[in-house]
């Protein structure tokens, strides 16, 4: 018989391995601002109406728009087409009308995706039916062409598909070039930084559901507070990664917590303020 595996020397050195790497991967918190833009876009999704979602990066837009494609869950029966209620999609930069097709048929798990752009856009409204796409949201939407944009524009008016467009100030550039595209996404979300309120609220939050280090941090206090606005500037993506980084400090230390000095470092070192 073969020896069985030796046990872990030290099973401690482990667990805050593990720790750090649940921190380095990406979380999601259902936060009441998720929840009340989801909601927002049920309601475009039942109306089958196109709209913007417009935000500076590191604001929470990716995420939020992702998490709520992998809340609508695909289904299928055998034999039949998958139900894909809302498709999620990465624009790559200079986005072109073949690149879109090609990609989508792609993102359907279609293996013809070879040929003309008649045939490809014919294939595409063909599995967007038969898959009952009733929303898709193309993430990185400014970095579409025209030609795209009105491919884009056409899918929306052809499909009674829901597009969500979704991007930086940029996007409001893009769709002005033609009028009807931007008649057909008059409709717009728009992401906001945090306010020193609302940072607050969610360093607490962050702490108590992400960080869960053995002993609280009270990261919510004036002193690490005044850091943290300062460091993040209200977006709450460089929030997570100021909070996540200290957290492995700590952890990597063997501390129970962030203490201040340790967060004044890391917020030293990942701070958007001019150096």
């Amino acid at each position: 018989m073969s020896p069985s595996p030796a046990a872990d020397p030290n099973p401690a050195i482990a667990d805050v391995n593990d720790r750090i790497r649940d921190l380095g991967r990406r979380r999601v918190l259902e936060l009441p601002q998720m929840l009340e833009f989801h909601t927002w876009l049920d309601g475009k999704r039942l109306a089958r109406q196109s709209c913007r979602v417009i935000g500076e990066s590191r604001t929470g837009k990716t995420v939020s728009c992702d998490t709520y494609h992998l809340k609508s869950k695909v289904t299928q029966r055998p034999g039949e087409a998958p139900l894909i209620p809302v498709m999620y999609w990465h624009c790559r930069e200079n986005l072109s009308v073949s690149n879109l097709l090609v990609g989508l048929l792609e993102s359907l798990q279609y293996q013809a995706t070879r040929g003309r752009i008649p045939e490809l856009r014919e294939r595409v409204y063909h599995v967007l039916r038969s898959c009952q796409v009733e929303m898709i949201i193309f993430d990185e939407a400014q970095r579409v062409t025209a030609q795209a944009m009105s491919e884009i524009r056409d899918i929306s008016d052809l499909l009674e598909i829901a597009v969500v467009l979704v991007g930086t100030d940029r996007l409001n550039a893009v769709i002005q070039r033609d009028e009807q595209v931007l008649y057909r996404f008059l409709s717009a979300y728009r992401f906001s930084r945090l306010s020193s309120e609302e940072l607050q609220e969610m360093t607490a939050l962050w702490e108590e559901h992400v960080l869960q280090l053995p002993k609280p941090s009270n990261l919510a206090n004036p002193k690490a507070q005044s850091l943290l606005l300062q460091a993040t500037r209200g977006y709450i993506g460089v929030l997570n990664q100021i909070l996540c980084e200290a957290a492995i400090r700590a952890l990597q230390r063997g501390q129970p917590r962030i203490e201040l000095p340790l967060l004044r470092q890391v917020v030293k070192e990942c701070s958007l303020a001019i150096k």
